[in-house]
């Protein structure tokens, strides 16, 4: 059986920027006593303590709990009572100058800059800059409607590749692009993972609302580890259900 689930966090634990409902929270909880966990997403880790850590039960074992924000690029692992940053993949201010640079100028020359925005639309995260189109708290229902089959974002994702051939463009969540270094994406964490826990690939299950081409979920392919496609929440209840039938109750 897998000793560590990694899930997705967007539209696979939580909808889009969402706390967890409280029934997927409890199930998260269950599953920390069972197998180790980790969480790996675009958002940043203020995003992670919102959305994900406040909406666990307060008796789950979090330290069998690892989270890496931005894609990978960050790891964040419980320990004496405090989360610890093991590593940081961040940019030079350079770098982010860059970033920032073509993001804007590639946006603001598209046809899809919106005349209304809710929040911050380029996000400074460290390790990681995006681009939300309609900006970081936007409603779902807007979010939904904006690129639902990410023609936009591919046509804006070619050009930044164009102008930062030295950075990896990515598509996260349901409106924004993501920059990080090349090859530090969820392959890169998986091995970051491995490398850490001391966990055979083999031994991992991943489960993602974006495994397929193009999906924000699709690098952690290219690692090798099983993965698992889910529709949302409420299919990953199910699969934490059945790991958790599989395991027994003497899992560790």
């Amino acid at each position: 059986m897998k000793r560590l689930l990694v899930f997705d966090l967007d539209g696979t634990l939580a909808a889009s920027k969402q706390p967890l409902d409280p029934a997927v929270g409890e199930w998260l909880g269950k599953l920390l006593s069972h197998c180790r966990v980790a969480v790996m997403s675009g958002g940043a880790w203020p995003q992670f303590e919102k959305q994900l850590l406040t909406n666990l039960p307060k008796d789950a074992p979090l330290h069998r709990l690892s989270l890496l924000p931005t894609s990978g690029t960050r790891f964040m692992q419980y320990e004496d009572g405090t989360w610890t940053q093991l590593y940081a993949e961040n940019f030079t201010d350079d770098e982010k100058h860059t970033i920032i640079a073509a993001l804007t100028e590639v946006f603001d020359k598209s046809k899809y800059k919106p005349r209304k925005h809710w929040g911050e639309i380029i996000e400074d995260r460290g390790s990681q800059i995006t681009l939300s189109a309609l900006g970081q708290e936007a409603p779902l229902a807007a979010k939904a409607k904006w690129d639902p089959d990410f023609a936009k974002r591919k046509k804006m994702q070619a050009k930044l590749a164009k102008k930062l051939p030295d950075f990896a463009i990515g598509m996260g969540g349901a409106t924004s692009l993501d920059v990080t270094r090349p090859g530090v994406d969820k392959a890169y964490g998986i091995e970051k993972l491995h490398e850490v826990l001391q966990i055979d690939i083999a031994d991992m299950l991943f489960v993602g609302d974006a495994l397929f081409a193009g999906g924000n979920d699709f690098p952690a392919r290219r690692s090798g580890v099983d993965c698992i496609q889910i529709a949302g929440p409420a299919e990953t209840v199910k699969v934490i259900e059945t790991v958790i039938v599989c395991t027994g109750p003497d899992a560790t």
